[in-house]
């Protein structure tokens, strides 16, 4: 079986389960224990910090471990709109449900949302954000690279722009790191969440980055954890093997990202030369993501020949993969209902082959000839 659905997670690498492996059975103490079980989990936990934080260009101060990218992101959106008067909160029309999710539960807290237009290749209009922030605004979120079409966002200058509006911004960075150099400095936000599990580290560890003059609301309380901004002990393995993910990925951003263009490329002529149509085509991409269709074709039902034939892909974000409804990111490209019906997703990975690349292209055609046959029968 082939493994193409990288963007949804990644295996785990052979260096960061051996460093998360003592801290299941030998090193099992409680980071808050001050005896030496729990002094040697504790410094775990902190050099797990100092490496995301130069993963990102942070300082480790400013780095809030939490289980994940919806964990951050929640805990950066609610957070910091605990911390305001209720005012226009900001986001983008192509987020993640983690994003677009709890900026919908604060309308019901007295903020009026503001969603900023993308044009047809998925790329945020600077100017419908000009415009949005001629408004009092408390809030700014807009992601760094769409999980779904990896497509890339001019996030330096939408922070330029928020902060001289006066509002916060944060940037949801989970399908970045990685795949291109991340710096939170250079970036100019004030809040950046990372996931673990995107980048060949464990589920249920991720971060979020802080400027210092960040004043949030924790959501999970009841303990001291993370500055009394996270309640809850610390899964020092996941920490563990966070960090190390987090070294590995940024160590390995130009050289894996110089490799995957060229298969991605690969992919894509292949693609293009059966009458597919890649969404987002003439952007700015993450040099792994290849989000296409092919007219008359349901996404569902090539998914499921595509996994008999050996391929695992993906028709949109594995959040939301369970809903039969089109993919809201390309809705909102302006892409019709029934060609976004057939979205697929490809995202290849560090391990993957040209030579799973060229079997696919071959089986490709011959997946598509077969449906289109069993559509013309039932016709």
């Amino acid at each position: 079986m082939v493994y193409f659905d990288h963007n949804a997670t990644t295996p785990v690498d052979e260096s960061v389960m051996a460093a998360m492996l003592p801290y299941f059975v030998e090193r099992f103490g409680n980071p808050s224990s001050r005896h030496q079980y729990g002094r040697q989990a504790r410094q775990a936990v902190e050099e797990a910090r100092e490496r995301v934080a130069a993963s990102v260009g942070a300082h480790p101060s400013q780095v809030v471990l939490v289980s994940g990218g919806s964990e951050a992101n929640n805990l950066a959106i609610r957070g910091l709109a605990a911390s305001l008067s209720p005012a226009q909160l900001v986001c983008g029309s192509v987020e993640h449900p983690c994003v677009s999710g709890p900026c919908k539960d604060l309308k019901t807290q007295g903020w009026a949302l503001r969603k900023v237009a993308v044009d047809r290749d998925g790329v945020y209009d600077l100017q419908d954000l000009a415009e949005a922030l001629r408004e009092p605004t408390g809030l700014v979120s807009l992601m760094l690279a769409n999980n779904e079409t990896g497509v890339l966002q001019d996030i330096t200058a939408a922070a330029q722009m928020a902060r001289k509006a006066g509002a916060w911004i944060h940037t949801d960075a989970v399908q970045a790191l990685g795949k291109m150099k991340v710096d939170f400095s250079s970036l100019g936000v004030h809040a950046l969440t990372l996931s673990g599990h995107k980048i060949y580290g464990p589920k249920g560890a991720g971060a979020l980055i802080l400027d210092k003059r960040v004043e949030l609301r924790p959501q999970l309380t009841g303990g001291g954890h993370e500055r009394g901004l996270r309640a809850g002990t610390e899964n020092v393995p996941a920490i563990v093997g966070f960090g190390v993910a987090c070294e590995l990925a940024a160590m390995r951003a130009e050289t894996d990202a110089t490799r995957l263009v060229l298969l991605q490329e690969r992919l894509e002529a292949g693609v293009l030369a059966l009458g597919g149509v890649i969404f987002g085509h003439e952007a700015n991409r993450l040099p792994n993501t290849s989000f296409f269709a092919f007219p008359g074709i349901e996404g569902e039902t090539l998914l499921m020949a595509l996994d008999r034939a050996g391929f695992a892909v993906a028709s949109g974000s594995a959040c939301s993969s369970s809903s039969t409804e089109p993919s809201a990111v390309l809705l909102a490209m302006g892409v019709e209902p029934e060609l976004a019906r057939g979205a697929i997703r490809i995202s290849l990975g560090r391990f993957s082959q040209i030579e799973e690349v060229e079997r696919f292209i071959q089986v490709l055609p011959v997946e598509l000839s077969r449906l289109r046959a069993m559509l013309s029968v039932a016709m």
